[in-house]
């Protein structure tokens, strides 16, 4: 019998090829959702990369595909052509471990979200809920405190708060789908 080798780290690779141009800007006109990312001794992480995707506002899942713009010249992405809702969004980390993603309202009631750090064996995944759902499944198998972890806050109308804690008290709910 093969034994599977063992998974790396993931990371930090991230300033060349991954994160692009207008990554965040999945719709303009619509809901800001930002956050920080931080690590098991609660301080910020500022290497880490987030991919987001989510349903349009009817709660469909195909995305228009190609929404990014190549620079004629050197073949270079310079970034999204703001007319198309793809329903995917990438974006690293700032040095204080903050994000930020503009986009619609999706129709289910999160944003499925990936994290990618140093020192992670896998890449996480997540959820940020953006309103409460009682018929959900995920969260109705979740103690109160845990569930806490996937709502992301409303700050004001319009914009809302999803940090991620990737260790520690109040360790965000990761899911598993092995």
């Amino acid at each position: 019998m093969i034994k599977p080798t063992p998974s790396q780290t993931v990371g930090p690779f991230y300033g060349y090829a991954l994160p692009f141009a207008g990554g965040g800007d999945l719709a303009h006109g619509g809901i800001v959702v930002h956050g920080r990312v931080y690590d098991g001794a609660g301080e910020p992480v500022p290497d880490a990369l987030l991919e987001f995707w989510q349903s349009d506002p009817d709660g469909g899942l195909r995305g228009a595909p190609g929404s990014l713009r190549r620079d004629p010249v050197t073949g270079a992405i310079i970034g999204r052509h703001g007319l198309d809702f793809t329903g995917f969004g990438r974006v690293a980390t700032d040095a204080d471990g903050r994000w930020m993603l503009r986009t619609l309202m999706p129709g289910l009631p999160y944003i499925s979200v990936c994290v990618f750090a140093r020192g992670l064996g896998h890449h996480l995944y997540t959820r940020a809920y953006l309103r409460d759902e009682p018929g959900d499944r995920l969260l109705a198998a979740l103690e109160p405190g845990r569930r806490a972890t996937l709502m992301a806050a409303e700050e004001r109308e319009g914009v809302y708060v999803f940090d991620v804690r990737l260790q520690g008290e109040q360790e965000t709910v990761f899911l598993d789908f092995g």
